[in-house]
């Protein structure tokens, strides 16, 4: 019954609280009916045999404070109100048995599990079970002897049947039941569908019909989106798949020969003019940076942008104007254009990245000598509040409004035919902008139509350098004979900004090399112990110690070397290879990507050993071929140099003249440097034969940074700073976006 009452209420059918009233009533029939029984034969009893009707009197006494107690309940708490009665019930048995001594009495334990089937349910019928086995077989044990042990297993199996019995009948009723509310909650629902019918489903029709236009020009957009992103992402993923191998490998040729014909020119016999050596010096110098913009533009595109590195320093921002120009000053002057310079000498200095700057200065201009024809160029540099803005103005056709949103997307172009016609890749503004906004600057356009462009930047000029390190000591030296005097006034020196300090702990140079890129601000120490970096933490406390870990050491003897810094300073363990490894996992010496001076060359060979004669070269670029023997012909040591074109007579004539050392080029067609390597390493008679690899491919190109992170620190750490540190770890490493930038200065007038 209370089965059924909760269905009716999980259901909400409106019935429920008839549902509830009926069931109470039942239950108190259930009590008045064994109420009554109880005290008719109480009165029986009592008439029949006086005597013995005392020892009824606590029995009844008992059943009607039952009585009373469930009738209290019922309206409150049913549940508990039906515990309560069949509890009172069993008390009331068992008291007679004890009163009456006749077993006979102990058969009523056989109902109560009827009684709590019918009432509760099945879990309840079978709890009332436990609880009378329970009880009637304390009662026929040799402690007690009310009740023969036959009578127990009577009163056992009668409960369980009597059990089995009610939960038969209710579960049908249930069943019953609950198709019929089923049946009434369906007839319900489809009634009052019908009824508003008519009136949901013009309304479903509108707005059918407005979702379907709506869905219809969102499906459009997004077909176009898609297609756009798709677009850009092939454009990238070919670009940067390609331009490794395919501008580094001519860069190679370009600055190879070029060195070769201005450091060494009398190789080539006859003496050359000096007007040639400095045209092909103007040749070498260009290609240098076109090399470096190569890098520039991997790097970019590893990083996703946001993260690319800078080495920043106070500069005179004038000087890397001058400079900008007179690098492209060939371009101007073979296209007849001027290129006027407006550098005022009183400009401040800037804290940035010199490099960076100039090759945006050298887009800039290159973009403005490129699509120029008629006219020429003017750059302008002045100050605009905290900003040093910087503007190159051009003469030349100008943009209209629609373009000018394309000229800093990256890998685009306003017209198919611009680089066949004009040149470029469609990177520079692009990589141009990134750079000074990761300088905290801004980059925009003006232009109209047949009225030429203008390109504006700014930087910051208030900008705060890395913090100084003060000297070991805090003393500062004073005059014994003159009384010190308090000062007045305030300090007129600026606030000082002190950035955070980081130990570093490593063999090499890896963690230095990375975080003096990354961290402007950050004062960095690098030692080599762990007892050099608790001496330098004792001395000046320290944000954080960061170790370069071992992939052989121990992570519990580096916690525990780890776990009494000073100060208590955290102790954060990372790995970040080195060259060495990858030099390892190939077996080779060296690993040289191009292009490749000679001077590297020839240093590489050296520290190879002096016994180093025989040089066998192995690239399937005859020109490669022809620069690298070109190189080590012109060294002073003699070298004999023996070519191979492609791996597998790059394996014969190692075994054949055993060579002292192996120069590999590792992609080429038949059979690559791997294979060559592979090979050459199951061979005993030439697996020790040292190779340096020549390649454009850059082995510490892809994300080299460390699997594991190991943070500790002396006394623990506190819930609150574990939960803080486990949030901020977690948004770090899940999150897909990138940090924000300051807000740029304001835009200053042109």
């Amino acid at each position: 019954m209370w089965r059924i009452s909760r269905i009716f209420v999980k259901d909400g059918v409106d019935s429920t609280f008839a549902i509830a009233e009926l069931l109470e009533s039942t239950l108190r029939r259930l009590v008045l009916v064994t109420g009554g029984i109880f005290l008719t034969g109480y009165v029986m009893l009592v008439m029949a045999r006086p005597l013995q009707s005392v020892r009824a009197d606590p029995l009844a006494l008992l059943l009607i404070a039952t009585c009373a107690l469930t009738y209290w309940l019922l309206p409150r708490r049913f549940v508990l109100a039906q515990a309560v009665w069949l509890a009172g019930l069993l008390l009331t048995i068992t008291l007679a048995l004890f009163l009456f001594q006749r077993p006979e009495i102990g058969f009523l334990y056989a109902l109560l599990p009827l009684m709590a089937v019918i009432t509760l349910n099945k879990r309840a019928g079978l709890l009332t079970e436990a609880v009378v086995s329970l009880t009637v077989w304390w009662l026929s044990s040799p402690g007690a002897m009310l009740l023969p042990r036959s009578y127990a297993w009577a009163i056992v199996l009668m409960g369980l049947f009597t059990g089995i019995l009610g939960w038969t009948a209710t579960h049908a009723l249930l069943t019953v039941t609950q198709w019929s509310l089923f049946s009434r909650r369906e007839a319900k629902e489809k009634l009052e569908e019908a009824q508003f019918h008519r009136m949901e489903l013009r309304q479903a029709q509108e707005d059918l019909l407005r979702a379907n236009q709506e869905l219809t020009r969102l499906s459009s957009r997004l077909r176009d989106l898609h297609q756009i992103a798709e677009e850009a992402r092939q454009a990238k993923e070919v670009f940067v798949a390609n331009v490794s191998h395919e501008l580094r490998t001519p860069l190679n040729m370009i600055i190879g020969f070029s060195e070769l014909i201005t450091q060494t020119p009398e190789i080539y016999g006859a003496e050359l003019p000096p007007a040639l050596l400095s045209d092909i010096a103007s040749i070498q110098r260009n290609s240098q940076h076109l090399s470096e913009l190569v890098n520039d533009v991997l790097d970019l595109s590893r990083l996703e942008a946001d993260r690319m590195s800078l080495s920043k320093s106070w500069t005179d921002i004038s000087e890397v104007i001058h400079d900008a120009a007179l690098t492209v000053q060939p371009l101007f002057e073979s296209k007849g254009l001027y290129l006027h310079l407006n550098i005022p000498a009183d400009l401040p200095p800037v804290f940035c990245d010199s490099t960076r700057i100039r090759q945006v200065i050298i887009n800039l201009l290159s973009n403005a000598g490129r699509f120029t024809e008629q006219g020429g160029v003017a750059i302008r540099a002045w100050r605009h509040r905290n900003a040093l803005v910087v503007s190159v103005a051009d003469t030349g056709p100008g943009l209209a409004p629609e373009d000018q949103r394309k000229v800093f997307t990256p890998f685009q172009q306003l017209d198919g035919t611009i680089q066949y016609r004009l040149g470029g890749s469609g990177l520079g503004l692009a990589i141009s902008k990134k750079f000074v906004e990761l300088h905290h600057g801004r980059m925009w356009l003006e232009s109209e139509k047949g009225a030429g462009a203008t390109v504006f930047f700014s930087l910051p000029v208030d900008a705060r350098p890395p913090a100084a390190v003060l000297s070991d000591s805090p003393l500062r030296w004073m005059n014994p004979y003159e009384p010190y005097e308090p000062r007045t006034r305030r300090s007129k020196l600026p606030h000082a900004q002190i950035g955070p300090r980081y130990i570093l702990l490593e063999e090499g140079d890896e963690l230095r090399r990375i975080f003096s890129r990354h961290l402007d601000d950050a004062e960095l120490v690098s030692v080599r112990d762990i007892d050099a970096a608790i001496q330098e933490i004792a001395s000046v406390p320290a944000q954080a110690l960061i170790v370069n870990a071992s992939p052989l050491e121990d992570e519990d003897a580096l916690m525990a070397r780890l776990g009494s810094l000073p100060y208590d300073t955290p102790a954060i363990a990372c790995r970040v290879p080195c060259d060495l490894e990858v030099h390892h996992r190939l077996g080779i010496v060296r690993y040289l990507v191009k292009p490749i001076d000679s001077e590297t060359l020839l240093a590489t060979l050296a520290e190879i050993g002096e016994h180093v004669r025989d040089v066998l070269l192995v690239d399937d670029n005859q020109e490669a071929l022809q620069l690298f023997a070109r190189m080590l012909s012109g060294a002073e040591r003699h070298y004999d140099v023996l070519r191979a074109s492609n791996g597998r007579r790059a394996l014969d004539m190692l075994r054949a003249r055993q060579p002292d050392v192996m120069l590999l080029d590792l992609i080429m067609s038949e059979m690559d440097g791997f294979q060559v390597l592979k090979e050459k390493s199951k061979d005993p008679a030439i697996r020790d034969i040292p190779v340096v690899v020549l390649s454009s491919r850059d082995p510490m190109g892809g994300p080299l940074m460390s699997n594991n992170l190991l943070v500790t620190r002396r006394g623990g750490l506190t819930m609150p700073e574990l939960i803080a540190c486990v949030q901020s770890l977690s948004q770090i490493l899940n999150s897909s976006g990138r940090p924000a930038h300051p807000a740029p200065p304001e835009k200053p007038a042109a």
